[in-house]
């Protein structure tokens, strides 16, 4: 007589937990792109929030000065420590230009977000008005 054994298969096998691993890398390789561009807007934030700043100083310099500073020091504002120095800033802020009726401001990044060797730049004007020169 013989005796039949039987065994619980309460586990995966290897291939199943294999196709699995593979199933969820290419998951993740197709995300990685999407997730590259919410970080890099997210990262540009810091430009927008900067030049926000910058024409808040600006203008109420104009109303105690009768002009536009034409230097982001002669306005008090305190540049944070760049990525590159050790910092957590990636733009470098700058008044481009300063008339008596008008400024514009930039903010460039130290930072090649894409690797395509574009750095982004944005500017604000008198108005407020907040625009990206280079995308990258």
């Amino acid at each position: 007589m013989r005796r039949i054994l039987f065994l619980d298969e309460d586990g995966f096998s290897l291939t199943e937990l294999m196709v699995v691993i593979v199933i969820v890398g290419i998951l993740a390789l197709l995300a990685l792109p999407r997730f590259m561009n919410v970080t890099t807007r997210a990262k540009m934030t810091e430009a927008k929030t900067m030049l926000k700043q910058i024409h808040t100083l600006q203008q109420g310099f104009y109303y105690e000065h009768d002009r536009f500073a034409a230097a982001a020091e002669e306005l008090g504002f305190d540049q944070a420590r760049l990525v590159t120095d050790g910092g957590s800033a990636r733009y470098v802020i700058s008044i481009h230009e300063s008339e008596t009726g008008r400024f514009e401001a930039h903010a460039t990044s130290v930072v090649d977000f894409d690797q395509d060797g574009t750095f982004n730049v944005w500017a604000v004007d008198e108005e407020g008005m907040i625009t990206e020169l280079i995308p990258d």
